[in-house]
Parts: structure tokens; C-alpha cells; sequence
């Protein structure tokens, strides 16, 4: 009898295998505990926090950056997206995945947990940012080229509704200032049409356009407001802002600060501001201001000028602190190497940092604590305590740019 196969018996007759088939047994045993660990690793990969997380935009690279904020350290790098050279984010209801709008009219769905691209469609020519919406099923994109909307489902990338910005003689318009409001509804302007239309998909995904014409020439870019009731188009062709009250949209636009700036003559502008991340304390708004080296203050009880603030260049972004105490403006060239701080309730600026050439986006932190800058032409990303302007943390980053936290997951319009 061949040995490998031989067994001898226990003081109680039963049969014990001998060598061969003890090492099955062990050979055996090993691989289950190796698959056992395999999946308490996946499954601690997946149980992974998402709260903590941000993705910053690789411009130059088509890649996106997942980093942490406790800790602040990067995770990894996810490539493939395309080209991200005005690229923005949102995010689905439970954070884990992010939805990147590039240039190229590339909408990709990353998997921030996973760190991975998961789905990936090419919807337009050339695109310029997007918005989910309030159930987190519908995921937008504005587009340049053709002009319009197009909407998909999140969970696949399914194409739900496509809605060409169509005005006078069958001519596209190119979009901007697309956000989501409550209601199920996204709201977004008409560059070349000077109009606002509101697509209110609350009664399944065959949306009801309403349109609203006449609003100003050329809007360039769009809020709307923490609460979700009012959306304001800036104007590029002419001073004053246009403002549309969602809750009684009945009532039409309505023109806001229509003297500012009257008279007097613009500076060449050398960066569009953005709107979206303007800033709110208490009643006062604060927003970049066209052409000139201003931010603009609104009471937002009556819409009037409240007042201006002088500062060192021309603005594109001005973004609040969390609780509104602070708020953060950078520039555009030749002063896109600093950073100047305003204090909301003195309206003063009290510092001014200089972070190096090419600050292109400002994050906070979810409570505020902390500021994320992205320096471009440094290839870094800074951190800042707000409290001290203290510099906590420098990361490496290939050209960045746009920096999403994934705390912007509940909050209406970001």
C-alpha cells in the first residue's frame, strides 16, 4: 500500500490520517484564513469614514487627489478623468462618491473610499460644472458645447433628460451657474440668451422648464443661497446683479444693484470671479465684484449695497469661514500669489498671505479650523490654521486647483 495513502488507528478506532493528508488539511486551513483576512480587509477598507475625506483637481494631469483632513496627508491619486483645466465636484448623499465635471464634457463618477473611477461618460464638447440633485438620484452638467443640460442618473450614469438651451431663431446658448435647489429642481442661466430657466423634476424625470427672459446681458456666473430660496445671476454685460426668489418664482426676476459701477470705468478682466463661493455673515453677503479691486457687500434683507471693501487685486473667489466670522479672497493675475482676510464684522482685512504664484481655490475645512489653498505653480497644497494664519501642513499636488471636502454633500447648491 502506497505510504502517502497509509492511516493508522486512534486508542479509540477512529482512522487518523497520516502526513499527505495532514498537509491537505493544513494547505487548506491556510487558504481559508488567507481569504478570511481578504475580506476584514475589505471590509475595514470599506467601512472607511467618509466624512474626513476631499478631492483636490489635478488640472494639468486629468487626475483627481483624495487626501485627508485630520490627518492632513494624501490617500492616492486617481488618473483618467479627462481634461480637469476648469473642473468641479459634487458629491452623493452618503459622501462616498464624487462626481467630476471636466472641461472636455467628461462627467466621471470616482469612488472616494475605493479611490477608483468607477463610470465615466462623454456628454458634451466642452462643459462647465454641474449639481446633484436634492434626493441625490439626478446628477447635472451645464454645458458650452452644444448649449444646454443634460441630466443622468447617479447610480449608473444613464442619461435621464437632455435640454438644449434653445433661444430666438433655434440658437444654443451657453450655460453657467447650474445649482440644485430644493424641490428637486436645478436652476441655471443663459450666457448668450440673458436668461434664468428653472427645470423642476419633483414629478419624475420628465422636468417642467420654466423660463425667465430679459434678466441682464450676459450672465457670467451663479449662487444661490444657503437656504435655497434665492438664485443671483452676476452680469458680465452690465452692472447689478439679477435675482429670482424661489420660493415665489411668480414674481420674476428682479434686478439687484443695478448703479453699482455706473460711471465709472472697469478694469480688463483678467479671470472671471465666481459666485459660487461667496460668502454669508449673518445678513451681509460678500461678493467679487467685476473688474474692479472690490468685494461687495449686500444686506441680504433689502439687497442694497451695505458697503465696499477695498483689496489688492481683482477677486475670483470669496469664500466664508464656516461660521461667518472670516472671509477669504484670492486673485486673479498679477495677484494670484496672495490671499487677503476680512473680518465680517469690521469689515477690515486683517492679514494677508502670500502663499506663492498661482493660488487658485480656497476649501474649508468643515468647521473651520482649517483652510485648504491650492498653489498651483508650486505644485503644493497649504494648509492653514484660521485661527493663527499659521501654515500647518504642505503637500505635493501636480497643478491643482479645485478643492471639494465631502461635507459639501449636505449642503444645498455646492
Amino acid at each position: 500500500m502506497n505510504a502517502a495513502n497509509e492511516s493508522t488507528t486512534a486508542a479509540d478506532g477512529d482512522q487518523v490520517p497520516m502526513r499527505a493528508e495532514w498537509g491537505t488539511v493544513l494547505i487548506s486551513s491556510m487558504l481559508v484564513m488567507f481569504l478570511l483576512l481578504a475580506v476584514v480587509s475589505k471590509t475595514e477598507a470599506a467601512t472607511l469614514g467618509s466624512g474626513d475625506l476631499a478631492l483636490v483637481v489635478e488640472r494639468a494631469n486629468g487626475s483627481v487627489q483624495i487626501v485627508e483632513t485630520t490627518g492632513n496627508s494624501a490617500l492616492t491619486r486617481v488618473e483618467g478623468l479627462g481634461d480637469l483645466s476648469h473642473a468641479s465636484a459634487v458629491f452623493s448623499r452618503d459622501q462616498r462618491y464624487a462626481f467630476v465635471f471636466g472641461r472636455d464634457g467628461g462627467l466621471s463618477k470616482v469612488d472616494m473610499l475605493e479611490g477608483q473611477l468607477v463610470a465615466r461618460v462623454m456628454q458634451s464638447g466642452n462643459s462647465i460644472g454641474g449639481a446633484i440633485s436634492q434626493d441625490g438620484r439626478l446628477v447635472a452638467v451645464s454645458n458650452y458645447e452644444p448649449g444646454g443640460v443634460k441630466v443622468f442618473r447617479t447610480d449608473d450614469l444613464t442619461l435621464v433628460a437632455d435640454i438644449p438651451a434653445l433661444y430666438g431663431a433655434g440658437q444654443h446658448s451657453k450655460v453657467i451657474g447650474l445649482v440644485d435647489a430644493p424641490g428637486r429642481r436645478f436652476v441655471f442661466s443663459l450666457w448668450d440668451a440673458g436668461e434664468i430657466w428653472i427645470a423642476d423634476f419633483s414629478a419624475g424625470d420628465q422636468p417642467v422648464i420654466s423660463k425667465f427672459e430679459d434678466i441682464g446681458r450676459n450672465p457670467y456666473d451663479a449662487l444661490i443661497t444657503p437656504d435655497g430660496r434665492y438664485y443671483i445671476a452676476g452680469l458680465f454685460g452690465e452692472d447689478g446683479l439679477a435675482l429670482l426668489d424661489l420660493w415665489h418664482p411668480e414674481q420674476g426676476v428682479r434686478r439687484i444693484l443695478p448703479h453699482y459701477g455706473k460711471g465709472e470705468e472697469k478694469l480688463p478682466v483678467y479671470k472671471m470671479p465666481h459666485l459660487e463661493g461667496w460668502a454669508v455673515a449673518g445678513n451681509l453677503a460678500f461678493v467679487p465684484a467685476v473688474g474692479r479691486h472690490e468685494v461687495l457687500v449686500i444686506d441680504m434683507l433689502t439687497w442694497q449695497e451695505a458697503g465696499r471693501i477695498a483689496v489688492k487685486g481683482q477677486p475670483v473667489f470669496v469664500m466664508g469661514r464656516p461660521d461667518g466670522r472670516q472671509v477669504w479672497v484670492n486673485f486673479a493675475v498679477p495677484d494670484n500669489d496672495s490671499v487677503q482676510v476680512i473680518d465680517a464684522e469690521s469689515l477690515k482685512i486683517v492679514n494677508t498671505l502670500q502663499p506663492g504664484k498661482g493660488v487658485l481655490h480656497m476649501e474649508f475645512e468643515p468647521r473651520g479650523e482649517e483652510v485648504w489653498v491650492s498653489v498651483r505653480d508650486q505644485d503644493e497644497l497649504h494648509v492653514y490654521d484660521t485661527a493663527s494664519f499659521e501654515r500647518r501642513a504642505t503637500l505635493p499636488a501636480q497643478k491643482p486647483s479645485g478643492i471639494f471636502m465631502t461635507a459639501r454633500a449636505s449642503r444645498i447648491g455646492l
